[in-house]
């Protein structure tokens, strides 16, 4: 029998860049990686909010410094990851969460710039994010990618196409990405959140968040930020060195629920 293979659970002194960190599940995800260890990159369009979740995590003893951009310019793409890279010593983990709500239906007016916005902000931006990241996630121990989609990639909401069909791109730009950048030692994979309490979904009452929830979830209750975050970071792990190209619901059990 052979013997037993140790691996490590640790992301303790690995660099993670975090996407949409101000508020809900990036938020979420960089408290986690933080308590974990890790260095992290607080990013997002909001920069005070990222400037405050940077502070709470140097005020809890973590490492973490915070970047104000817009996913949407390639230009600070560049910029914000070289800089990353630069004040951390290296790159080892990127999470593209960032997100905005695209609804209007098909013929409403204004949806073509809608669409571009959300095209370019839920699907282009992961793409550069990655491309930029990549010289130096090949140097890295430990190089992942994980893409924040949704459910709405893979069922739907009437008067969100825009959203469905970025969501839909990250799939398929996943499983692409996993099979090219596999070879180097680089896993990408998928997270596919369902009803998850954030400010995306602060407008939605509590009475119809617990009806949906009832009607639609095996659980019974929208999924709290930190649960999404969790399994990103098991995403991320050295021990997770088999896994790519995964497309996994947190939802609740919403997908697998048929009545």
């Amino acid at each position: 029998m052979a013997d037993f293979k140790q691996l490590s659970r640790s992301v303790r002194g690995l660099t993670v860049l975090v996407t949409g960190a101000a508020s809900g599940m990036g938020r979420a995800t960089a408290r986690v990686f933080a308590a974990e260890g890790a260095n992290v990159a607080v990013t997002d369009y909001d920069g005070a909010g990222a400037q405050t979740v940077a502070n709470a995590i140097t005020a809890s003893g973590g490492s973490a410094r915070a970047w104000q951009f817009d996913v949407a310019d390639a230009a600070a793409v560049t910029r914000v990851v070289n800089e990353v890279a630069q004040h951390f010593g290296g790159l080892d983990i990127v999470v593209n969460n960032a997100g905005i709500s695209t609804v209007s239906a098909i013929d409403g007016d204004g949806y073509d710039a809608l669409w571009d916005r959300g095209i370019a902000v839920l699907l282009t931006a992961q793409q550069r994010i990655i491309r930029a990241a990549l010289p130096y996630l090949r140097k890295s121990k430990c190089p992942r990618i994980v893409n924040i989609a949704s459910t709405e990639a893979l069922g739907a909401t009437a008067l969100h196409s825009p959203y469905s069909a970025a969501k839909a791109g990250v799939t398929g730009l996943t499983r692409s990405l996993a099979v090219e950048l596999g070879r180097e030692g680089i896993t990408v994979n998928c997270i596919c959140p369902g009803p998850i309490t954030t400010g995306m979904t602060d407008r939605i009452s509590a009475e119809h968040k617990a009806i949906y929830a009832k009607r639609r979830t095996a659980l019974n209750r929208y999924g709290d930020p930190e649960e999404v975050a969790h399994m990103t970071l098991s995403l991320c792990l050295p021990a997770a060195s088999f896994l790519t190209g995964a497309v996994i619901p947190v939802d609740g059990g919403l997908m697998a629920r048929n009545a």
